[in-house]
């Protein structure tokens, strides 16, 4: 069974998540204002990988969300 997600944890996935869409926008900025064909393809390569990132930690907080404390921790 899952254990529950400190609020360590959870400050530290969310900062991930928000790492991850950045990169995802940053790359999709990249991927659509190329003219390189070989620019397009890399950044179309991040875009997956970092769209894997954020679903995979999306994925911990739902599997963590039936173990989470229901009031603040102290």
């Amino acid at each position: 069974m899952a254990q529950p997600i400190t609020a360590k944890e959870l400050e530290y996935i969310a900062d991930s998540m928000s790492n991850e869409d950045l990169l995802l926008k940053q790359n999709a900025v990249l991927a659509s204002s190329s003219s390189n064909q070989a620019f397009v393809q890399v950044a179309q390569q991040f875009i997956a990988t970092h769209q894997q990132h954020y679903q995979t930690l999306l994925q911990t907080l739902h599997q963590h969300s039936s173990v989470a404390p229901t009031q603040p921790q102290q």
